[in-house]
Order: C-alpha cells, then structure tokens, then sequence
C-alpha cells in the first residue's frame, strides 16, 4: 500500500541517520565478523497534518505495539533473500521499531490539533477509545532487487475503551526504497516509510472514531 507522499513532510536527510555511539560503520555487512564500532540511527520523520481531517471530539490512549522475535530488539532486520532473516553489522536503532511506530504516530496525532487528547495508554489517560497496532514487519527486504526498501506492515485496531468494541481495523503497508546499500540509507528509507505510515495511521484514526 502506497499513501500520498504529498501528506508527509520528512525531516531533513541529516536527521534521519543520528550517529550516538560512533561514526565508523561497515558497509551493508551482515551479522559476522569481529566485533565493530556500532551505529545508532534514530529516524525522525514529520508528518504534517490534512486540514480535511475530520476533528474527533474524544480521547485516544496509543497502547505498545505488540512485536514479536526480532522486532522486539534494537537489531536493524534485513532479509537479503526469502525465507533468511539477518540483521546489519556494527548498527542498532536508537530505540526499538514498535516504540519507533508508536512515537510517530503519537506526535503526527498531537500536532494534528484535530484530536481532543491523545497520550500513550500507560500514561494514565481516561481515553474513550484505545489504538492497539501490531507490528508484523519491519525490515530492508531485497525482494531480487539491487539495494533494499524499507518495508514496515502494521495491523491497527480502533478499540472502544468502554466494552471492548472493536470499532474499525486495518492492515497498513508501506515499502520505500533506499538510494543504496549502506545502513545509513536504509536508515533514511524507513524515516520516509514511517512518515508514509504514520500519516495514514493517524487519518484513519480520525476517521474512523464515532461520535460518542
């Protein structure tokens, strides 16, 4: 699924790639090896909001993300071939990929002023309506190609606080390909990819809350 890449405002390449633990990295070399210098990338991206957003005069708490196996680390996922699973060498996400979800999310909701209060569920919140997603993948897929794409799949579900109801659900999919094949650029693919997702992720929510 490709969204309107109109709607996403990205923060600039430079941001994308923060570099906290060192500056020297291998390559787009695997798992193996001595050990290196590690990398730590923190995608940021920015999604800027639609003025035809309906407004949503509720509260939303943003639980976890459910992630299973390799997601649930820091470890950047790369599936070279179908079916093989590895990640890149000497290179770590600043946080992991469902916080990663739901930190965009959260902020593309916030600066939307389309929504009455959102907050993550943890925090306390008297939501009327509580957004669960579910991480399925997150990784540089080659899929027979030259350099990989930042692949990112989410399964969300709009749950009434009160009772359970299941009120709307759906599968996202975004799939952006990097300008080559250094973790550095798979690093500014997945910062496109989760704008892309995220901007769809929040119209959705938007939309498909009922007036309570």
């Amino acid at each position: 699924m490709r969204n309107d890449p109109a709607g996403a405002a990205l923060a600039p390449r430079s941001a994308l790639a923060a570099i906290a633990a060192a500056f020297l990295l291998a390559g787009c070399a695997l798992v193996g090896g001595e050990k290196e210098p590690v990398a730590i990338y923190a995608p940021v991206p920015r999604v800027a909001a639609n003025p035809d957003w309906p407004v949503a005069q509720w509260q939303l708490g943003i639980t976890r993300p459910h992630a299973n196996g390799m997601l649930e680390s820091r470890r950047i996922a790369v599936r070279p071939v179908p079916g093989e699973l590895q990640v890149y060498k000497g290179a770590l996400w600043a946080t992991e990929p469902a916080e990663q979800l739901r930190d965009v999310v959260l902020r593309s909701l916030e600066d939307s002023d389309k929504i009455a209060a959102v907050a993550r569920q943890e925090s306390g919140i008297a939501s009327d309506y509580r957004l669960e997603m579910d991480l399925r993948r997150y990784e540089a897929e080659y899929g027979g190609a030259a350099v990989p794409a930042a692949l990112i799949e989410v399964h969300a579900k709009l749950v009434r606080s009160i009772g359970r109801e299941v009120v709307a659900e759906r599968t996202f999919r975004e799939s952006i390909p990097a300008q080559g094949t250094d973790p550095a650029q798979v690093s500014q693919a997945f910062g496109m990819a989760l704008g892309e997702i995220g901007h769809a992720i929040t119209a959705w929510t938007l939309e498909s809350g009922k007036p309570l």
